[in-house]
């Protein structure tokens, strides 16, 4: 096998964040995996090698306790016990407790309330302008996951909070002040995630924290559950929305119907175009070949290797112009929510609320256009816009 191709790309510089598909093209025309010396992990741009990471089980998620581990134990509590961190025996018993209650009708039975939120969020804003992340596509992801897993709608502001302080620990190098937020936000998330646990097993409802305390699960499991459950259930949906949505303007496209059974083409093509998880990690376990022929790489046990998924989202070798934004695209193999034992739980619940919403935003108001430029978060693992203003 040939020497390993390497990377210098910087995952920080902000001008890569603010844009990273060139910079994907440009390596993945040179290699489909490559050597990334600076963060110690091998890097994947083609659908191919990303698509294997993700269905390799010798290529697992291996939770190690960030340090130092006495002041990083309320985040690694909750992230030791997560299903998502976790492989087979350990993430199968973690998941399916949570699969079976998502398979018992709580996400479609929500349907209705999406739309009365919906309805009650574009009520409430100024069609002569105003910010369509803070006052619709932030509050009713939140609002929703919320009430599938029986959690009152006053913590709302509360939730959201602490998960983008949880989740800015998954970005490059984080600073001392984000760990220390997202200490103190583990920290009020779990110690709420467990008095809830404890209020429902007192008092049964019929919300998915409820079926949670009701399986085998051990207390940590479920708070454990619960946070990641609130993180995962709106986050996606906030960012898939909001880079969709400027995507869509600025280019001037529209769906061609806003009836929500018939935007699952737009939803997706959303998903791909500019997917709010752009990296998920893998550990091998044994030596692992990625890749094939010559462009083959060996994973050696230990090393990490990342699956950049808005690379793989963007190869030309399975998306037809994959730098174009086609709201009607029919082949639309992408990668957002993962392949493999870990796809996305809630993956459904996303679509959902994805085509929901956006039918409802768009058949209200049917000139909408950018007010002023969006405000990007600024990360590159998890991205999206903080504010995104618009008007009819």
């Amino acid at each position: 096998m040939p020497s390993a191709p390497t990377t210098s790309i910087d995952l920080a510089d902000p001008a890569f964040v603010a844009d990273p598909y060139p910079v994907f093209a440009a390596e993945r025309a040179l290699h489909p995996v490559a050597w990334h010396e600076a963060s110690g992990s091998w890097l994947t741009f083609a659908h191919a090698t990303v698509g294997q990471v993700q269905r390799d089980r010798r290529l697992g998620r291996i939770w190690q306790d960030k340090q130092p581990a006495d002041r990083l134990e309320p985040f690694n509590l909750l992230h030791r016990n997560q299903m998502m961190e976790n492989e087979p025996p350990a993430h199968t018993r973690l998941r399916r407790p949570v699969a079976s209650a998502f398979a018992r009708g709580h996400v479609e039975r929500l349907r209705p309330r999406v739309r009365e939120l919906a309805a009650e969020l574009l009520d409430a804003v100024d069609p002569a302008g105003f910010d369509v992340i803070a006052e619709y596509a932030e509050p009713l992801p939140v609002l929703v996951i919320a009430e599938l897993l029986g959690v009152p709608a006053s913590h709302a502001a509360d939730l959201r909070h602490w998960s983008q302080a949880i989740v800015r620990m998954y970005e490059v190098s984080p600073s001392e002040q984000v760990v220390d937020e997202a200490v103190r936000a583990a920290t009020d998330f779990a110690a709420l995630a467990r008095d809830l646990a404890a209020t429902r097993r007192r008092l049964p409802a019929d919300d998915l924290i409820s079926d949670l305390v009701a399986t085998e699960l051990t207390d940590d499991e479920v708070v454990a559950a619960i946070v990641l459950l609130l993180n995962a259930g709106h986050e996606a949906s906030v960012n898939v929305f909001g880079n969709g949505l400027a995507a869509m303007l600025a280019r001037g496209l529209r769906p061609t119907s806003t009836d929500a059974a018939e935007l699952a083409p737009a939803v997706e093509e959303m998903l791909r175009f500019d997917s709010a998880l752009q990296l998920f990690e893998r550990t091998a376990t044994e030596p692992v070949e990625v890749g094939t022929g010559d462009a083959a790489v060996v994973v050696e046990p230990g090393q990490k290797i990342c699956a950049l998924l808005g690379a793989a989202n963007r190869d030309p070798a399975v998306f037809e112009e994959p730098d174009e934004m086609r709201l009607d695209r029919a082949v639309n193999p992408h990668l957002a929510f993962g392949v493999g034992v870990h796809f996305c739980l809630g993956a459904p619940l996303a679509r959902m609320e994805l085509a929901e919403s956006l039918g409802a935003l768009l058949s209200r108001h049917e000139t909408l256009r950018l007010d002023g430029d969006p405000v990007p978060r600024g990360t590159f693992v998890l991205r999206g816009h903080t504010s995104l203003r618009v008007r009819a």
